[in-house]
């Protein structure tokens, strides 16, 4: 049994999809895994049972389950490089697709997907020694993400109400629409997700294309490139709950130092080194770099300003060559930075830090020069209330004339539970800007 139990991965709809392979690419690097699940050397510990069961054959299988209403994304997983990792059983399709509609998602083609899928959770679980929770991927643009997503989670309230269950969710992003309906689709996910997801980290593709472009040099990113980066983000995510050191950080501590009051379960997330592989032989990269590369806008995997905002609490993990004293040291001249971090006077000091010596792993061939220290901020600001306002703009501009919620009405909807969910979000932005007073 590893030191920190069993995390079961859940990745729903296209996005979550295509977020698996760039994940699981990255934890096989990091565990010594090859893509037919047999690791190249006995480990030294059981830190890869965290993500990955050990069959009686001794092939390595990774404890998730992938589920899309549609089979097409998924087919390419059981056809691609990684075809022999994934257990069979695992991966679910269904014949239809949502229609990028949350309706269908939630109502219709949901309810057709959700015992199979449950019973596939369960089946993993059960053969777990001590499980911590449950870490889910998807876009709640769409229909399958936003509504088989929801609907996933608030099974568990059922079976599993003790269990963490945080999630990485693709949000909307501000100028990139490729979905006339996402802002319905958003808003209700949203509203019916708001009491049975304990943290949401939120990224959008715009800033993810950003990041792309003007950090690593890549100037016409696709879906990979763009996912390589949220692999990324999240090994340094799950480092602690796989390689367990002395200050290490628990898979419950997320939710416990970053969530304030249960709605207010939104972090931005940020990180550094975005290090391109030309300038890679000329940057020292410091702990001081880090830290303060981490508070820029320009590092952050949502499209907002932080410094507009205020902080509620700070996650600060680093991995790698790093020293607790450089960590002290850096965080006090932050304090110091203008623009850097506000916090809220209720929450003076703000930040926690977890500190493991494993250093950051690359794909051979990617868009990241090879680094030996890496930092993931997670940061619950205030400034996020900007993508909410201009979600619900969106928003507005559709549902005042009514447009395309027959869609949503002949799928079992309400009318009335559009309304009652922009009213929610409505007042999550009140929440955020009562915090700001």
């Amino acid at each position: 049994m590893s030191n920190f139990g069993e995390i079961i991965q859940i990745h729903v709809g296209q996005a979550g999809a295509q977020i698996a392979n760039a994940c699981w690419e990255l934890n096989c690097i990091e565990h010594g895994i090859n893509a037919n699940g047999c690791l190249h050397q006995i480990p030294e510990d059981d830190s890869f049972k965290t993500f990955f069961a050990l069959s009686q054959s001794m092939k390595v299988v990774p404890r998730l389950v992938i589920v899309d209403s549609e089979p097409t994304v998924i087919d390419e997983i059981r056809s691609g490089w990684y075809r022999n990792l994934f257990h069979p059983d695992s991966l679910i399709t269904g014949k239809e697709d949502c229609g990028s509609n949350f309706a269908r998602g939630y109502y219709t083609i949901g309810w057709e997907m959700i015992d199979l899928t449950l019973d596939r959770i369960r089946r993993i679980a059960e053969v777990c020694d001590n499980l911590r929770g449950f870490l889910m991927f998807r876009s709640i643009g769409g229909g399958t993400g936003s509504g088989l997503g929801n609907l996933i989670f608030e099974k568990f309230q059922m079976e599993y109400a003790k269990k963490p269950k945080l999630e990485f969710i693709v949000f909307p992003s501000p100028s990139m629409a490729p979905l006339i309906v996402e802002a319905y689709n958003t808003v209700l996910s949203t509203h019916m997700g708001m009491d049975v997801s304990d943290c949401s980290f939120i990224v959008d593709n715009e800033a993810l294309y950003d990041i792309c472009s003007h950090k690593l040099d890549v100037k016409s990113p696709t879906y990979t490139n763009l996912n390589r980066i949220i692999g990324q983000v999240v090994s340094s995510f799950t480092v602690s709950q796989r390689f367990f050191q002395r200050s290490s950080f628990t898979f419950g501590e997320f939710q416990t130092n970053l969530v304030p009051y249960p709605r207010i379960h939104f972090p931005l997330i940020s990180f550094a080194p975005f290090t391109r592989l030309t300038n890679s032989c000329f940057q020292e990269i410091t702990t001081h770099t880090l830290t303060m590369e981490c508070f820029q806008p320009s590092n952050h995997l949502v499209r907002c300003n932080p410094s507009e905002g205020k902080c509620m609490a700070c996650v600060l993990l680093y991995r790698g060559d790093i020293s607790e004293g450089d960590i002290n040291t850096s965080i006090n001249m932050l304090k110091t930075t203008k623009n850097s971090a506000r916090f809220v006077d209720w929450s003076p000091t703000g930040f926690k830090t977890s500190t493991n010596h494993v250093a950051p792993s690359f794909v051979k061939g990617g868009d990241f020069a090879v680094t030996n220290r890496a930092l993931l901020a997670l940061t619950n600001n205030t400034a996020i209330k900007k993508a909410w306002c201009r979600l619900m703009i969106k928003f507005n501009k559709l549902f005042s004339r009514r447009a395309f919620v027959h869609h949503f009405v002949s799928e079992g909807m309400e009318e009335s539970s559009l309304l009652e969910a922009s009213n929610n979000v409505c007042s999550l932005i009140g929440d955020y800007e009562e915090i700001e007073k």
